[in-house]
């Protein structure tokens, strides 16, 4: 099935590719040596409607489709994985606000996401549970017209750097996943405590956190959706957001493969450019082929998730994470042997796209939860 690109998405491939290039690519290094968030450039790509184009029109943002949104991510994370992360992710939890928030989280929130004024995160994992989500142990207790979030939250994207979030909580802790509700936590209510996790092997400059939450309360008002159908919201975003980590992995591919090419473009040995070699061609050869098939299965993925055809973008979207995230770390090792021993230090950024490229086999699901997903969709 072909997935030919639109003349607006051209243009927004175009404008993103730009981007990366003036504002990031320079820069990638530093940021990822000194594990330095990158808020000025979250603004500055917010202003281009970068960060989560996905949120509406009416609320400050770009409106675009899954495709259109997989594109600006594939293409950050094409300039640098870890200012990608950080920028991509500002919005984690818009989509959840956006559908089955009150319009009062929706007109305070959204606009300032949109607008790169604040990070918003998605407290999901524990220290105890990450792809069994039905297993969260934070409980929200009904004190009047109050609840009591109690809890621990780890590998929390925007942890320390965001202004709101949306927790996953157990009102019915007896009650499996049906007893799981979500709510909008201000990141500064009483009871919030944040520790920057900063010993990561890749994508340093995305903020990463656990956040302890000890008495915090918060009004009915502030669910999201309804008491106890959290899970089953969640699960509306479990295909979107595996083609997005799907389009991360692509563009961190492209990114080694395209420090790959200039390379052997460059390097000289025997007399002439290394590029000349068979053995060096069919490298780059295997990589580009399979990236582009990564790429093809991302877009299939993304049209799936548009057209809300759930059980099929269940499917694709776990192939697409799924594949796209084991041959991106394979494409970034090709792209150091490419190099030889100068891809394995940092002057040359194929050593970062290699540590960056391996957090997409594990977050939004593991490569082993995806090969589960599969396969119960096609037994």
């Amino acid at each position: 099935m072909s997935f030919e690109l639109s003349d607006e998405h051209r243009m927004i491939r175009k404008a993103v590719r730009e981007f990366g290039e003036e504002e990031i690519k320079p820069v990638a290094r530093e940021y990822d040596e000194n594990h330095t968030y990158p808020e000025e450039i979250r603004k500055k790509a917010a202003e281009n409607d970068f960060v989560a184009p996905n949120i509406p029109v009416e609320y400050g943002g770009a409106g675009m489709n899954s495709l259109a949104s997989s594109i600006v991510t594939e293409e950050l994370w094409r300039a640098d994985p870890g200012i990608g992360s950080a920028v991509g992710s500002a919005g984690f939890g818009s989509s959840m606000i956006t559908k089955y928030g009150k319009e009062w989280m929706k007109e305070e929130w959204l606009p300032k996401i949109a607008a790169g004024e604040t990070a918003s995160c998605s407290m999901i994992s524990e220290p105890a549970h990450g792809s069994n989500v039905a297993g969260i142990e934070t409980t929200a207790e009904k004190d009047g017209d109050e609840y009591v979030i109690n809890g621990n939250k780890m590998w929390i994207t925007n942890g320390t750097v965001a202004d709101v979030g949306v927790c996953m909580t157990k009102t019915d802790p007896g009650a499996g996943h049906k007893g799981i509700t979500a709510f909008l936590v201000e990141m500064d209510k009483d009871g919030v405590e944040t520790e920057k996790i900063d010993n990561k092997l890749g994508i340093r400059a995305s903020d990463l956190a656990e956040v302890m939450l000890n008495d915090v309360r918060v009004s009915e008002e502030h669910i999201i959706g309804e008491e106890g159908k959290g899970f089953y919201q969640l699960m509306d975003f479990f295909a979107s957001g595996r083609t997005s980590v799907a389009a991360q992995a692509v563009g961190a591919a492209q990114g080694a493969l395209d420090a790959a090419l200039e390379y052997a473009k460059e390097r000289e040995q025997g007399g002439q450019k290394i590029s000349e070699y068979q053995a060096i061609r069919h490298k780059l050869a295997d990589m580009a082929a399979t990236n582009e098939a990564a790429r093809s299965l991302t877009y299939r993925a993304a049209s799936q998730v548009e057209a809300g055809n759930e059980q099929t973008a269940t499917k694709f979207a776990s192939m697409a994470k799924y594949f796209a995230s084991e041959n991106a770390v394979e494409i970034a090792d090709e792209a150091i042997q490419v190099h030889g021993g100068a891809g394995y230090v940092t002057d040359h950024p194929v050593e970062r796209y290699y540590r960056d490229a391996r957090i997409t086999k594990i977050y939004e699901g593991t490569s082993e939860i995806q090969k589960n997903i599969i396969a119960d969709q096609i037994i």
